[in-house]
């Protein structure tokens, strides 16, 4: 099977699912600088919340502990700062997505004037294929908003679906960004129907990645190609969350929350116990006695030696 390109741009970088050290402020911008003895990090960004789903960014280190398959590791990256990241807009432009354009270019802007403002981002638009959609440039920054308004409405609704490709295009755009954490959000109106890639491969893709999805699906009910499932299994792959917003007012508004979940979670870092190319399970607990907090990561990497796609698989 061919490997999906965007069709312009600049050459794809390897991704790195591990991230080497030493990070310091070229990473991590405006962040403290992380030196260790240690080659490399296993790096988790982590999002708190309380019961009622408001984000808790106020905890300091010494509530945080991580177990790797069981394991407890010591934590050597530690940071709550809001620093920027690198984002990939991926945005569904099929010709069912007429009537719904206006509402996600709208909310595309809104998540941009929400974001850190020297957050990159990219956008990719797929329909029949899958197409890298600022054509001057590599990426924009988040408070270039003419820009990214300029490439959202030259979009055009037309063609199929080629969701997996356009995700696993993201992926691989992801790691050309100069930021520590990378980001996909993709929005969609429907389950893929174009692909040459399947869902299996893009799976296997993100948990070889470092990336954090967010997945947005504007459905209607009588949507006939509607799969939100697999928007679940990809946002709960990687760390990320599903939305299913009904209406422009719940879109906005899913952005937002993405944009705040971005610049106030934490991002933790250890030296990997094993490098035996195996997927690894991981566990952050947060102790609060005097309160239910709700932790979210990424559930799992692959350790050093495996296959960036399609190697070895989560047991």
């Amino acid at each position: 099977m061919r490997k999906p390109e965007v069709r312009s741009g600049p050459p794809i970088l390897p991704f790195l699912p591990i991230l080497p050290l030493i990070l310091s402020v070229s990473l991590f911008a405006q962040a403290p600088t992380f030196r260790t003895a240690s080659s490399e990090l296993v790096v988790l960004p982590v999002v708190v919340t309380d019961k009622h789903g408001q984000l808790i960014s106020d905890l300091d280190r010494d509530r945080f502990t991580v177990f790797d398959n069981g394991r407890r590791v010591p934590v050597e990256l530690f940071t709550n700062e809001d620093t920027p990241v690198t984002v990939g807009l991926i945005v569904d432009t099929s010709s069912s997505m007429r009537a719904k354009l206006g509402e996600v270019i709208a909310a595309t802007l809104r998540f941009a004037s929400s974001s850190h403002p020297q957050d990159e981002l990219f956008v990719i638009r797929f329909n029949d294929d899958a197409q890298h959609a600022v054509r001057d440039r590599r990426f924009l920054l988040a408070s270039d908003r003419g820009a990214l308004e300029s490439a959202m409405t030259s979009l055009v609704p037309e063609g199929r679906t080629a969701l997996y490709d356009a995700l696993i295009a993201g992926l691989d755009y992801l790691d050309g960004g100069t930021r520590a954490r990378k980001i996909l959000i993709a929005i969609s109106d429907g389950g893929d129907n174009a692909s040459r890639a399947n869902l299996d491969r893009v799976l296997a893709r993100a948990r070889a990645s470092n990336a954090t999805i967010y997945t947005i699906g504007i459905f209607s009910n009588d949507d006939p190609d509607k799969n939100p499932g697999v928007l679940k299994s990809l946002a709960q792959t990687t760390g990320g969350e599903r939305f299913l917003p009904r209406s422009a007012g719940p879109l906005i508004s899913a952005c937002e929350r993405i944009a705040r979940e971005i610049r106030s979670g934490y991002t933790i870092g250890y030296t990997p116990p094993d490098r035996d190319g195996a997927y690894h399970r991981v566990r952050v607990l947060v102790e609060a006695p005097d309160r239910k907090l709700n932790i979210r990561t990424r559930p799992g990497y692959f350790a050093a030696g495996s296959s960036p796609s399609g190697g070895p698989r989560e047991p």
